[in-house]
């Protein structure tokens, strides 16, 4: 009896259903489930792969800066040695050649704090002004900062030595803060984040309210950008911090250099004078302390930097 019902139910044209078998739709899903778990499982093992790959350089050289120079060539690269000497090594560092370590760890956090501020303020502002006034030649000028994200930093070192030669300040801290305040991709985040984030509406009543545009900045609009302004300074310290080829044509005293360089030089000095003492453990462990400090930028700036990069994602 109830055979035939179902067999009435069915549309004319179209064979009914047998007793007990899934519907099209969930033979679909029963279908899908294998091949989706199938693509999150390469997925993950992706995502381990690109772990890995990450954070072993990083491993490597925690790992062999605990290990005196002796112990650099007879133990497993990628285990610690028979003894630690990661504090000797730390002394060594310091302490190395009159302490010029700490020299060039002075002049890279100059270069970058300083440079990195200083684009990253220079960013609000030109974003800030791109994304909420209205001016002559504003789709040239959002064209240009456009087109410059385009060129890599290295194609311009060589005409700004010229240009800083041409004026006298080739071999000085200038030569390298000065470039450090260009910033054309972070001018462009901060452009794309002022306009997501500043209602037109909130500008309108503090203008109705009597403040002019510059209160309105700093007051209004600055805090509503912080976030923004926390990713840019993450992202134009890190690229300073790292910056090597720019002070390598600018800088001719080593009393001067970055850690970039400073390290470069020693990596390529065999010996360390009349002793022909190697200086393998010094480049190591200078390279984990140099590590250490955007370490730590990172997570300070952690929640601000997550907030940035997801502001304007959602249509409000």
């Amino acid at each position: 009896m109830s055979d035939t019902a179902t067999t009435a139910s069915a549309p004319a044209g179209e064979p009914a259903p047998a007793l007990g078998a899934p519907e099209p739709r969930q033979r679909r899903l029963t279908s899908r489930g294998p091949r989706k778990k199938r693509t999150s499982l390469v997925l993950q093992a992706l995502m381990v792969l690109m772990v890995v790959y990450t954070l072993l350089p990083l491993y490597w050289l925690t790992v062999n800066a605990t290990k005196s120079n002796g112990e650099l060539f007879r133990s497993n690269g990628l285990w610690l040695g028979s003894e630690i000497s990661l504090w000797d090594n730390i002394v060594t560092t310091v302490t190395y050649q009159d302490g010029i370590y700490l020299t060039w760890l002075f002049n890279t956090a100059l270069y970058s704090v300083v440079g990195a501020v200083g684009a990253t303020v220079i960013c609000a502002w030109g974003g800030y002004a791109l994304a909420k006034f209205d001016f002559p030649a504003k789709r040239l000028v959002r064209a240009i900062v456009f087109g410059a994200i385009t060129i890599p930093a290295t194609a311009l070192a060589v005409p700004t030595f010229l240009l800083f030669a041409e004026l006298g300040i080739t071999n000085t801290r200038l030569s390298i803060i000065v470039p450090a305040l260009v910033s054309p991709f972070g001018l462009y985040l901060m452009t794309v984040f002022a306009a997501a984030s500043i209602p037109d509406s909130l500008l309108d009543a503090a203008k109705i309210d009597g403040a002019n545009a510059w209160t309105t900045f700093w007051r209004v609009s600055f805090r509503l950008m912080a976030p923004g302004f926390a990713t840019v300074l993450l992202f134009n310290l890190v690229h300073t911090w790292n910056n090597y080829f720019l002070p390598l044509i600018m800088l001719n005293d080593p009393s001067l250099y970055p850690l970039t360089v400073g390290l470069n030089q020693l990596n390529n000095q065999v010996t360390t004078g009349a002793n022909l003492e190697p200086v393998y453990n010094v480049v190591l462990t200078g390279s984990l302390l140099a590590v250490v400090p955007l370490i730590a930028s990172f997570l300070f700036l952690q929640r601000y930097w997550q907030s940035g990069l997801a502001a304007g994602s959602v249509k409000q």
